[in-house]
Parts: structure tokens; sequence; C-alpha cells
């Protein structure tokens, strides 16, 4: 299958009150980004949930950048945080890329926030675009989709 042929995937539907997502990005592959960003916010657009755009320095600051906003009085229902780190001649992809997750991982389970997290790992930039393109690998539609399900398990169970 080519990617043309991928369906593009349906929003899942979401309980309760329509959220309000932050979609939080890197636009260090600013082509790149923008894909995934159109992919995410077709997905929350779809789903009825609002959603607002904040660009950060790079891929490394994302877990930051959402610890930052959690702090803040304005609240959100989930977080989609978009990047990309394509594979260099250096040691520099291998570390950025786990302490970024890592972060991912430690501030949605410290916070108990709902996130989706579309950061792409890859060896080339034409990988990276295949995984940013409006069809039905669009990884921004992933994370937005993860999100919201993440929302639906929280308001199904209390956490919301």
């Amino acid at each position: 299958m080519s990617t043309q042929d991928a369906a593009l995937p349906a929003a899942p539907k979401v309980e309760g009150a329509p959220p309000h997502v932050l979609i939080v990005r890197a636009p260090y592959y600013r082509q790149v980004v923008d894909g995934l960003t159109t992919g995410a916010a077709r997905i929350l657009t779809e789903a009825g949930a609002t959603h607002e755009v904040l660009d950060i320095a790079g891929a490394y600051e994302l877990p930051q950048a959402i610890r930052l906003v959690v702090r803040g009085v304005k609240k959100f229902d989930a977080f989609v945080a978009l990047g990309c780190i394509v594979r260099g001649e250096t040691d520099h992809y291998d570390f950025i890329c786990k302490a970024t997750m890592d972060g991912m991982m430690n501030v949605s389970l410290q916070f108990g926030l709902c996130t989706g997290t579309g950061l792409l790992t890859c060896d080339t930039l034409a990988q990276a675009e295949a995984r940013s393109g409006q069809d039905g690998f669009n990884k921004g539609a992933e994370a937005a989709s993860a999100a919201l399900l993440q929302i639906n398990a929280a308001r199904r169970f209390g956490a919301a």
C-alpha cells in the first residue's frame, strides 16, 4: 500500500463537553511540522474540539513548555506535542530523542495530563515528510487522536 492509498483516519468521538487542546510544536523542520499540525488540527476540529498552537524553540523544550503551561491559569483538556528530529552525524540525535520522550512521559504522569505525542524521530528528512503528509500516515493526526482518547478515558473514570 502506498502512502497515497491510506485512508484518512476519522476523529474519535469525545464524550461530554468539547475539549480545549493545546498543540505545542517545535517547528525546526517547518514544512514537516506544519504538515503534522494540519493533521492534528483536522482531527481536533472534526471531534468538535477547540485548539491553540504554541511554537517553541525545539523538540527538547516540548515537555518543558507543557509544564510551564500547566503552571499557568489557562486550562487545557489535553496537549499535543509535535516536532521532528532527523538523525545527523553525532550523538545529539540519541540524547535529544530520549530526553524529550522521557520528559513527555514524566510531565504526563506527574500532572495526570492527557497527551498525544507526534515527535518524529527519523533517519532522513524524506521519512519525516512521508509521516507528515495529508494522508492516512500523518503522525500529527494520530497524536491528536491519542489525546482525544485520553480525554475520554479521563472523563470515564473521573480523572478529568
